[in-house]
């Protein structure tokens, strides 16, 4: 294998001489020997540098002599390193925490003061843990979802809701990250915790623009979610106790400190404060360990397991998430790093209905195999290149009777297999002190196994329009078929940045993106017995094209900065659901649904605050998200006649202000203030009569709107003073969520009064006030 990569290397033209070293290395936390991810290492006076990758890894080249290398990372003390070599040198930094100075809210990247300048990148944020914490949020549980979303770009189905929505696409368009697994439902609760522990995260990022081709399979963003490692200095102990759920941390040095460990555990306990029979709770452990074999090489594995269970006098729930990464880092020399990965992760479910007596289970499954390379050719050039091939397993649902009285006839729907692959290049080259380009292309295929035969309709249609009825009906079935489609394309990407002086940048990036896996819901949010479907026959992979140019600026002394991008987004191939469609039990979706397509642009603000007692940032969106979907081949007038409606998660205005004010080593505040547009709603527009009975008839889908959504929140977190000669700390957490107990619709129901046999509208709000208080600590 690596004789195959060095005849392939020697075939890239040879741009660096032989009046160039070779400085390569990790960079790590000196207090607990974490990797950073995103540190900046450059040679002061000049424009060379890099960043470190996801494993602290960093190489770069410079000329030969004396030079001063320079390691700066926020929040961490600058590190300046003379050297005078002739030789190609391994330099390892441990750069100390910055007590003194609270970590940047929002970064690009985590890099220098001119990085998120410099970078072709563009849409990218990354979030310090250290802030997420003193968001305030509900039930007072740092949740990195519901931070995100204070982003612009960024929105959700409302409270209570899992998911997020990017840039006008649906929450299943997002591609959620844990150590590198797929992660398929985020939330806990039913929406009002997400998965994860922040006490176990070590680095958060958002792709929401110029996505590198190494990610695929979503249209809309990237989550990169990267547990820690574990403490490889010292034995620590962290945990917290909150209103609904407490938790532990340990981590720990192992292999005589040639490695470490984490595990990590949540449970909760808000079945205690649920009065009568119903029950909710959840549970997730994460665990993570690595081994340093040699210099260069080191073994990761990583695991997650959470769970949650919610149990009414009906109906009795649970599902969760299980992950598995086995991974191998290996250095092949001073320029060329990778890592080979073995990937597992399941989602399950699994809903008992008592009245019926029925139990139904389903589950989505993968196995996953990906060998990603960095290979630092100059400090002008560098690429990525690598390979991930995964075998997708679904099981729709397998219905049971739970008791042997039960009328329900035991159902397994047919289970489906596909095998999705895909290779990339990613380059990164700098053409001039300011032009920077950052180009490749993902080529990827989608196969379906023949697990089950195929329906074949009249005339191919799979939906028909009954003009008599003016409705649609399911086609004809003619016959059956083991023929299986499979797809193939070709995925570029492009980003460019140009720095107008030292302070300011313009860039533009484009982004050509597939989808082949499907959620099948007509709700307006993701929910634990949604049911994921593969591309076929008649379900055709969404292809999404983003273009964006944006605008960068860094002002008093960079203790400010501004960044303002604007996108056009169209997504083709988006199913959408007939009136009155039936998806419970289906084994034949496509008799459900009209292929359309998706359009979506907008203008994204967002001024930011990064020094300083106060820091914060200020975002606002003004966007539109809409969809077409014409009758086609199946005839009839479509949805709303064929003409662009609003999808369910558009919000026009979207702002919200975030931030923390730092008034002494004890007391620290925080604020978020948040205002959106209502989201779209189908609403009657008249009744008729009917034996008696008020029926109501529906105007256009999605015409009408909820009222605009907007809450403020406020926290104070209050450490006690530190003892230097105990190892023991602590803080105080106390917040309030939704001050002025505005209760914000998160939907609108009609039916018919029983008393009066009038048709009615009906208001559902989840939050009011919910105040909070939790404590922490670490030993």
């Amino acid at each position: 294998m690596k004789r195959f990569f060095a005849i392939c290397l020697l075939l890239i033209p040879a741009f660096v001489t032989a009046q160039n070293i070779t400085v390569r290395g990790t960079v790590k936390d000196k207090q607990n020997g974490e990797n950073i991810f995103g540190a900046s290492i450059y040679v002061e006076g000049t424009t060379i540098g890099s960043m470190t990758n996801e494993y602290g890894f960093y190489s770069i080249t410079l000329p030969k002599g004396k030079n001063t290398i320079i390691v700066s990372f926020v929040g961490y003390k600058t590190i300046y390193k003379q050297i005078n070599g002739d030789a190609n040198i391994t330099l390892n930094f441990e750069p100390e925490p910055e007590s003194t100075q609270l970590s940047e809210v929002v970064i690009e990247g985590g890099k220098s003061k001119k990085a998120n300048i410099r970078s072709p990148q563009m849409g990218v944020s990354k979030l310090q843990i250290k802030e997420i914490e003193k968001i305030p949020v509900v039930l007072g549980e740092p949740d990195i979802l519901k931070s995100i979303q204070s982003l612009p770009g960024v929105t959700n189905g409302g409270e209570g809701s899992s998911g997020f929505n990017v840039r006008g696409g649906a929450a299943d368009q997002n591609l959620v990250l844990l150590d590198e697994a797929t992660i398929f439902n985020t939330a806990h609760l039913l929406g009002f915790v997400s998965i994860f522990n922040s006490d176990a995260i070590k680095d958060v990022k958002l792709y929401k623009g110029s996505i590198p081709a190494e990610f695929g399979g979503r249209v809309s963003s990237v989550l990169d979610v990267r547990q820690k490692d574990g403490n490889s200095k010292r034995f620590t102990l962290n945990g917290g106790i909150g209103v609904v759920s407490s938790k532990l941390t340990m981590e720990t040095p192992m292999f005589n400190k040639k490695g470490s460990m984490l595990l990590a555990g949540r449970a909760s306990y808000a079945h205690l404060f649920i009065t009568g029979d119903n029950k909710a709770s959840f549970y997730d452990v994460n665990f993570k360990t690595n081994y340093e074999l040699n210099e260069n090489n080191r073994l990761y594995l990583s695991s997650y397991i959470g769970r949650d269970y919610f149990n009414t006098n009906f109906v009795a729930t649970d599902y969760g998430n299980t992950i598995a990464n086995l991974r191998w880092n290996h250095i092949f020399n001073d320029k060329l790093f990778s890592n080979l990965s073995f990937i597992y992760s399941n989602y399950d479910y699994s809903i008992l209905l008592n009245g019926i007596d029925l139990d139904w289970k389903a589950y989505i499954e993968n196995a996953n195999i990906r060998y990603d390379f960095k290979y630092y050719l100059s400090e002008r050039f560098k690429f990525n290149f690598g390979f991930n091939t995964t075998l997708h397993d679904f099981n729709p649902g397998e219905i049971k009777p739970s008791t042997d009285s039960s009328p329900i006839n035991p159902l397994q729907l047919d289970k489906k297999s596909a095998l999705e692959n895909a290779m990339y290049v990613d380059v990164n080259q700098t053409l001039t002190d300011r032009f920077r380009v950052s180009y490749g292309i993902r080529f990827s295929s989608f196969h379906r196994f023949h697990t089950e035969d195929l329906n074949v309709y009249k005339d191919g249609l799979a939906v028909v329009y009954n003009e008599l009825l003016e409705k649609y009906e399911r086609g004809q079935v003619i016959g059956k078929t083991s023929s299986m489609k499979s797809y193939y394309n070709f995925e570029p990407r492009l980003a460019l940045s140009y720095e107008l002086n030292e302070n300011s940048s313009v860039k533009a990036s484009y982004a050509r993106t597939a989808q082949y896996l499907h959620l099948l819901s007509n709700t307006t949010t993701i929910n634990p017995v949604d049911v994921w479907a593969p591309s076929g026959n008649f379900v055709k992979p969404q292809m999404s094209n983003q273009y964006a140019v944006g605008y960068f600026r860094n002002f008093l002394d960079n203790d400010y900065s501004l960044e303002i991008e604007t996108y056009y987004k169209t997504i083709d191939n988006r199913i959408d659901y007939i009136d009155g469609s039936d998806l419970i039990g289906n084994n034949n979706i496509e008799t459900e649904i009209l292929n359309g397509k998706m359009r979506s642009y907008g203008i994204e603000f967002l001024l930011r605050k990064n020094r300083g007692s106060f820091q914060g940032w200020l975002a606002y969106t003004l966007s539109k998200s809409e969809q077409q979907t014409p009758g086609g081949a199946a005839g009839g007038p479509g949805i709303n006649g064929g003409e662009w409606y609003n999808v369910n998660f558009d919000r026009p205005h979207d702002f919200s202000l975030t931030g923390t004010y730092k008034l002494s080593e004890k007391w620290t505040f925080g604020g978020n203030l948040v205002y959106q547009t209502g989201r779209p709603l189908t609403v009657p527009n008249g009744q008729y009569n009917y034996l008696g009975l008020s029926i109501a008839t529906y105007g256009d889908r999605n015409s009408s709107r909820l009222p605009d959504y907007h809450r403020l929140d406020i926290s104070a977190t209050y450490t006690p003073r530190i003892d230097p000669n105990r190892r023991w700390r602590g803080e105080w957490k106390f917040g309030i969520y939704n001050v002025y107990n505005r209760n914000n619709a998160q939907d609108i129901s009609f039916g018919q009064n029983a008393s009066t046999g009038r048709n009615e509208a009906t208001k559902t709000s989840i939050f009011g006030i919910v105040p909070s208080l939790s404590y922490n600590f670490k030993f």
